[in-house]
């Protein structure tokens, strides 16, 4: 296995398979509009919805970046945690749960479908590992704030 081969199959464990670690899919399984928009009170955290928004954001402009495409919807990495507004609407989080898949299948496809020299015109391996810590780093917190909710399941 090369390192891109490394990184793609990383990118899909901290993502969808089930390792000795959650994926951001399973953390968002389930969930409700209210589950996703909750914060602890008294606490200046970001709530899971806006945790969602700021990884599409970064995901959709990577995937941008690599098909050549100029992106137009700069927001600064706080606006970034804006990006859908936060509803008590189920079906306006299911659409941001589908965005989230969306994204991250269209950055795998491009990333598996790609030579290593198209990739390496925009992309090196220790950034694809940068990005996957990045949405590992944000599951996590997505993790605690639904155990802290009371929605994350006990195996206890």
């Amino acid at each position: 296995m090369d390192r891109m081969d490394l990184a793609i199959f990383v990118l899909n464990s901290t993502f969808e398979k089930d390792n000795w670690y959650p994926p951001l899919k399973d953390a968002l399984e389930g969930m409700t509009a209210a589950q996703a928009c909750w914060k602890p009170s008294g606490e200046a955290v970001n709530s899971i919805w806006d945790n969602v928004n700021h990884l599409i954001y970064y995901k959709e402009r990577l995937v941008a970046n690599l098909k050549g495409q100029e992106w137009t919807k700069t927001l600064s990495n706080d606006e970034t945690f804006n990006l859908m507004e936060q509803s008590s609407d189920d079906e306006a989080w299911d659409e941001v749960v589908k965005r989230a898949l969306n994204a991250h299948y269209s950055l795998r496809e491009l990333l598996t479908n790609s030579s290593k020299e198209e990739l390496h015109g925009y992309l090196t391996e220790a950034e694809v590992a940068d990005f996957i810590t990045h949405e590992a780093y944000h599951t996590g917190q997505i993790i605690q704030l639904r155990k802290l909710q009371g929605s994350w399941p006990s195996h206890s």
